[in-house]
């Protein structure tokens, strides 16, 4: 499916593009201390062979920008600095190497620590990424509007924007985001109205690993199905690894990331004749990391199953302890329960 994507301003991250149509990318952050720069790359290997595409690590202390050249250099995917307030983080991180910087020029201080910020990126030709949350506002946007609306949230990152662009930068990234589902889709579809900057979408601190999948597949995917955003990154409380495979997934179901093996599975019933639910985990344990844009239905009996299985690219549809095996439409065989596992991921490699 091709969704009528805004075309907004592209900006380079690293060898990564986000914006003017380049592919949705994949964000996440890590859960380390910045400081312990092995135990911080070891956890970004992690997510990289997950498949994220850029990753943010905070800066929020001396030791943490000391470690941010290691970082930096042995990274095999391009790093964010998040900064909050302090300008020569900011600084030290750009020198160090990092591909963005995450920061609002109007919490860092006086006009000559931001001219110095931004001059700095500008030299470097790294972007910034202005981030505005519902739960950071500025007091008069909060006395202005009574709470966090999709009107303070925009109003706030456009103020935002308009510092850097009265220093001459305009190499920019925005988000808005909210805990809350519906303000964070109604603040990202007013900002997009008003900016051809590309947005970055999430649902902040969107909670636990169910509700917060859930939250961050509403928001962000309701969003990227309009066509609004250009970078996404899932927030749970939970391994950042967790997180990176639940944006894929986003970006899987709404058909908009490719080379990934997709599982359609029956939730079952009181028809099914063999041990299904076992056999689907694993199979999507097993097909992680494979990098093959296929579809592969299992199904647990004759009601949907033949049909399902037909339209995939390969798929079963059980019987009583056996299943038909479907290749591109066609009947294959009958296979027994024991080995449906083994085969189709046999038939995986073999595509």
């Amino acid at each position: 499916m091709k969704y009528n994507r805004k075309i907004t301003k592209k900006i380079r991250v690293g060898n990564v593009e986000i914006g003017g149509g380049a592919p949705i990318s994949i964000q996440t952050m890590t859960k380390t201390k910045t400081s312990d720069y092995k135990q911080t790359l070891a956890q970004i290997e992690q997510v990289a062979l997950a498949g994220a595409d850029i990753v943010r690590v905070t800066v929020n202390d001396d030791e943490a920008a000391n470690a941010m050249t290691e970082i930096c250099k042995n990274s095999p995917i391009p790093i964010v600095a998040d900064i909050h307030f302090n300008y020569a983080f900011a600084l030290k991180a750009i020198e160090a190497g990092v591909a963005k910087v995450r920061i609002n020029p109007g919490n860092i201080g006086s006009p000559s620590k931001i001219e110095k910020v931004l001059s700095a990126a500008k030299s470097k030709g790294i972007p910034i990424r202005i981030g505005v949350n519902s739960g950071s506002l500025e007091k008069d946007i909060l006395q202005k509007y009574g709470h966090p609306t999709a009107e303070a949230l925009t109003e706030s990152a456009l103020r935002h924007v308009e510092i850097a662009n009265s220093f001459n930068f305009d190499d920019i990234c925005i988000s808005v985001k909210s805990t809350n589902v519906n303000l964070m889709i109604e603040a990202y579809r007013l900002l997009s109205d008003k900016t051809d900057y590309p947005l970055h979408l999430g649902v902040t601190e969107a909670g636990t690993f169910i509700s917060g999948t859930i939250k961050s597949a509403i928001g962000i995917g309701t969003l990227l199905s309009e066509g609004i955003g250009d970078t996404i990154r899932v927030s749970l409380t939970d391994d950042p690894v967790r997180e990176v495979e639940i944006g894929k997934e986003i970006l899987q179901a709404l058909e908009l990331k490719e080379k990934q093996v997709e599982i359609i599975s029956c939730p079952t019933c009181g028809r099914l004749q063999v041990d299904l639910i076992p056999i689907a985990k694993e199979l999507q344990e097993k097909v992680r990391g494979i990098n093959k844009n296929l579809k592969v239905a299992l199904m647990g009996c004759a009601v949907n199953g033949p049909g399902e299985a037909r339209e995939a690219d390969l798929g079963v549809a059980c019987g009583d302890g056996e299943a038909l095996l479907f290749k591109n439409g066609k009947i294959i065989g009958k296979i027994p329960e024991n080995k449906i596992l083994k085969i189709i991921l046999d038939e995986i490699n073999k595509f």
